[in-house]
């Protein structure tokens, strides 16, 4: 078999800067990381890896080395292996308290342990320590993860072989990342312990900040690490056409007849970890959709693994009216190339839109911005109007930082307004750089269950794992573009996707196969679209046969389903990657809703089909005493600054360098305040050591808040690039303008506990990402205008709103009470804010429909209120479960047209006033206001809460 590898030409590379005095060589030696090798095995559309990380300790005395590394997001961790000396140690996996404990136990008694913790789905900690002086220690890792696949376009189709069968390209992507880049870290920075050993602080938006932002090597330093990678390549049925590097130059060697048809592809020595590794595979495969079933039984008991593959055709549906919000970020760390393929981008999606369309256009940084002559409500997709968007997406550079909740929070309010009978899609363009995902999925989950998501992530080191949950919790698809040069392509495929898709309302109809409901993943089935593979996973109960069918509903209504039936096989690997998608969903369901029971759960499925996740790590041990005990001098090892970002400009955090500058002095961003000096990898050894310095002043908080854009060459990119504008637009060479001005420093606020005290101290743990949800204290919330009245725990108080609706007697004696109006959504914590966004929802539906509504929305969003997925007040639950009656039989209640239109008023101004009542309630109230020149009245005072024991979160156990 031949198989054509594209070539990739060598880049000329820019000239480095001067990384400065002692860049070169080091009083102590080098970093303790000094090699990386990566080995794939493709068979098909799976891959196993192994990835092994070696750690030298180059001082003179014991040393514990900490790695913060990238692993593909939807791989499965099953295991790992520690060689040090004439040892070998295989890991164990436990849950993350009792695994750090044991680690922590070994160093201290002067045996060697490595440890390794999943921080994100895409983000993991290495720790390996008490490495004697001059020694050499090995980690090996173990994954597997499955190959996304895509079709081509039907304008592909070839006719070939000797029955004339029709047939078109496929195209498989092996993305290993390579480097965890710097990310905006918002929110007010916590008065607590540190939990991990990286420049930023940890605030009450990224509790686990500093353990995913690892220092940054000073640009100019010569390689450190010594990086190999190869990939095995079996096709297996699947014969393959062409292989493709997208970002390394590879070699190809090919095997013989007696190897199958086999392909090894390896990276050529000397690359530097600073960019994703993809490698795309082209195969034939046929040009009609079709279903396929297999079945894997457990090597004991009853259950098993089944994979149901439904692969569509790649001809685009009929289009339906769709209204559709486009979110494009313009913050610092898209400046660049990025920039540019983001403008063209969101240009390339805005030319697809019709008259029958509805869109609006933000981007956002610190704050949003829409297209002046359209504003921030939805327009027609006329050709003035896009000819207006366009005109705006020309002007937007990159500033700022990446405040991204408030910007999808309003697109997802904003859509979720819309008319019933319209798509109803967000697309997000970005390159997914910021550490709060777990609060930005928590806040969106509950509000995008009528809206298609689809994200754009660009970069070379793009935060995947972010895109592509969002984009699974929205029902969408995420797709990747590395380069300009795939632009053109990524746009085309998001173009099918964009618009209306093959099927929706999916659900899976087993036919004498017992399927396990619970353990379906994903969890949200979404939509299928042209050409793009749907891969449903999950658990069965029996004997390993029967029929699934997978049914859905058409555009035009029409009922469509695509049967498979069972084949049995022996996938060892098809339990640990059901097992990873499985316990990503459960871990997206705890940043949205947390809970000690889904907790629980979370560790018994991952221990027990052996995948790492965010609550379990793996721990290696070793027996035998290697050191006196003594505390071993730590290093956290420098990653390397993403292939295409300003080495310049710093991005607000700290870069390692060999030889620090002189006590006192502190380097200078270009254009911005000073950046104090990094934490030296290289000082001598302390013991202990203390925690890294942190970024004082405007950068506390904060990645790139507080920088000035450098104007190396304004913004030529405005004059080469092929952004879809006017010709006049083109020659547009105005500078980028500058980012907000420098922000005061954050207050500290202690760390919020949450949770109930009777937590055994093992099981417990926080929410991710801070995110306050039921069983605990609710989120502060932000300062603004309080409502006046009665206190919430007075008698009378309670007694109005547990009817709010009942008539009050007059008092003319009395002043009438003043009520402020309600926050906006962006005012209250989550998930008050959720109740507010309904409110707002509800004033843009016209009368007509309002019906429709009180069915088709309402009540589904009341049955969630009672089951305890939103917020209740005890004074107005008798309220919710009455209008909850009365909502489902409200038809019975009206004899007539007339009658009904009076009972659905009556409805609709009742949940409105119930849903005020609610939020009003969990609203803290000010104590009343003090007339001037005379003493304070005396106000009931506030019961006091009985104390709980603080849960420790599951990324710092134990403490």
């Amino acid at each position: 078999m031949t198989v054509r590898i594209t070539p990739l030409p060598e880049p000329a590379a820019p000239p480095v800067p001067d990384g400065g005095l002692g860049a070169l060589s080091t009083e102590k030696g080098n970093l303790p990381l000094d090699s990386v090798d990566v080995h794939a095995a493709v068979t098909g559309l799976a891959a196993s890896v192994t990835v092994v990380q070696g750690f030298r300790n180059p001082f003179d005395v014991p040393l514990e080395a900490t790695y913060v590394f990238p692993l593909p997001d939807r791989a499965a961790v099953t295991s790992l292996r520690m060689e040090a000396a004439d040892r070998v140690v295989e890991g164990v996996l436990k849950e993350r308290g009792q695994a750090r404990q044991e680690y922590d136990t070994a160093i201290a008694s002067g045996r060697r342990a490595a440890i390794a913790e999943a921080d994100r789905p895409d983000v993991f900690t290495m720790r390996a320590g008490n490495i004697l002086p001059g020694e050499r220690v090995t980690v090996h890792l173990v994954l597997n993860q499955p190959l996304p696949f895509e079709a081509a376009s039907t304008g592909d189709v070839d006719t070939t072989g000797e029955t004339g069968e029709a047939t078109t390209s496929g195209e498989a992507t092996f993305r290993f990342p390579l480097v965890v880049p710097p990310r905006y870290i918002p929110g007010a920075a916590l008065d607590d312990d540190a939990a991990g050993t990286g420049y930023a602080s940890d605030t009450d938006a990224v509790p686990d900040a500093s353990r995913i932002t690892p220092p940054v090597l000073l640009p100019g330093f010569p390689n450190p690490v010594a990086l190999s990678l190869a990939v095995d390549i079996d096709p297996g049925a699947l014969p393959l056409t062409e292989i493709r590097s997208a970002l390394h130059v590879v070699a190809e060697e090919s095997g013989d007849d007696s190897a199958g048809g086999r392909t090894t592809v390896r990276l050529h020595p000397g690359e530097r970890l600073n960019r994703d590794f993809i490698l795309r595979l082209v195969y034939a495969a046929p040009a009609e959709g079709d279903a396929s079933l297999t079945l894997a039984p457990d090597a004991e008991g009853d259950e098993g693994t089944f994979t149901l593959t439904v692969l569509p055709s790649a001809e685009a549906a009929p289009a339906r009216p769709r209204d559709v919000v486009l979110a494009l970020d313009r913050s610092y760390s898209m400046h660049g190339w990025k920039m540019v393929a983001a403008r063209r981008a969101a240009a390339r999606i805005v030319d697809t839109f019709t008259p029958d369309d509805r869109f609006t256009v933000m981007s956002f940084d610190n704050t949003v911005e829409f297209p002046p002559e359209l504003g921030s409500s939805l327009s027609p997709g006329t050709d003035r109007n896009r000819f207006r968007a366009v005109e705006h997406l020309a002007t937007v550079n990159a500033r700022g930082g990446t405040e991204m909740l408030e910007p999808l929070s309003r697109a997802a309010t904003l859509l979720g307004a819309s008319a019933p009978g319209r798509d109803r899609v967000l697309v997000l363009v970005t390159d997914g750089q910021v550490g709060n995902e777990d609060q930005i999925l928590g806040r969106l989950t509950p509000v995008l269950r009528d809206v298609r998501v689809h994200t754009v992530g660009i970069d070379r080191a793009v935060n995947a794992g972010f895109l592509n949950r969002l984009a699974s919790v929205g029902g969408g698809h995420c797709e990747l573009v590395e380069s300009e040069d795939r632009l053109d392509e990524a746009m085309e495929r998001v173009h099918h996707r964009v618009g209306t898709p093959l099927a929706t309302d999916l659900a899976l109809r087993p036919d004498g196969l017992e399927l396990l409901t619970d353990t379906i993943a994903p969890q949200r089935l979404g939509a299928i679209f042209p050409g793009v593979p749907l891969v449903v996973t999950g658990r069965y109960r029996g004997e390993p046969s029967g029929t699934v069918v997978l049914h859905g509903r058409a555009p035009d209504g029409s009922p469509r389903e695509h049967r498979a039936q069972g084949v049995r096989t022996d996938a060892p690997m098809s339990a640990a990657l059901w097992a990873r998608a499985h316990l990503r969903d459960l871990e997206d369901r705890y940043a949205a809703h947390a809970s000690d029971d889904l907790e629980q759960r979370i560790v018994a499925t991952s221990l027990r089909f052996g995948v790492l996740c965010r609550f379990t790590a793996f721990v290696a041990v070793d027996t035998r005493v290697a050191t006196d005990g003594s505390t071993p001098h730590r290093v956290t090892q420098p990653v390397e600054l993403p292939d295409g970002w300003d080495q310049s400009a710093g991005y607000g955090m700290p870069v390692a360098a060999a030889s620090m500058p002189a006590a006192g002095s502190a380097p200078m961003a270009p254009g911005g305040p000073p950046v104090p000096p990094a934490p030296s990898a290289y000082s001598a050894p302390a013991a202990p050591r203390a925690m890294p310095a942190r970024p004082a002043g405007p950068y506390r908080g904060s990645l790139y808040r507080g920088l000035v854009e450098d104007d190396m060459d304004g913004d030529a990119y405005l004059v080469d690039d092929e952004v879809d504008v006017p010709d006049f637009l083109k020659g547009d060479t105005t500078p980028p303008p500058s980012p907000p001005a420098p922000r005061p420093p954050a207050p500290r606020r202690a760390r919020r506990r949450t949770g109930p005290s009777d937590v055994p101290p093992a099981r417990r743990s926080d929410r991710p990402a801070g995110s306050p949800g039921f069983g605990g204290t609710p989120a502060t919330p932000k300062p603004g205008p309080r409502p006046t009245g009665p206190n919430p725990q007075d008698p009378k108080r309670e007694e109005e709103l547990t009817d709010p609706f009942a008539a009050k007697p007059a008092d003319t004696a009395a002043e009438p009470a003043v009520v402020p109006p309600l926050p906006n959504a962006a005012d209250l914590p989550w998930p008050v804010n959720v109740l507010r966004e309904e409110l707002d929802r509800m004033k843009a539906v016209v009368e007509s429909d309002r019906a429709a509504y009180l069915l088709d929305h309402s009540l589904p969003f009341l049955s969630d209120l009672l089951s305890g997925g939103r917020p209740v007040s005890p004074q107005v639950s008798a309220s919710i479960t009455k209008l909850h009656k009365d909502i489902e039989n409200y038809r019975t209640l009206a004899p007539s047209e007339t009658s009904l239109a009076e009972v659905t008023t009556k409805l609709w101004t009742t949940l409105t006033t119930t849903l005020e009542a609610c939020i009003r309630t969990h609203i803290p109230l000010p104590p009343a206001p003090e007339a001037p020149n005379t003493p304070a009245p005396n106000t009931p005072q506030e019961p006091t809460q009985p104390p709980t024991t603080p849960r420790t979160p599951f990324w710092k156990r134990p403490t």
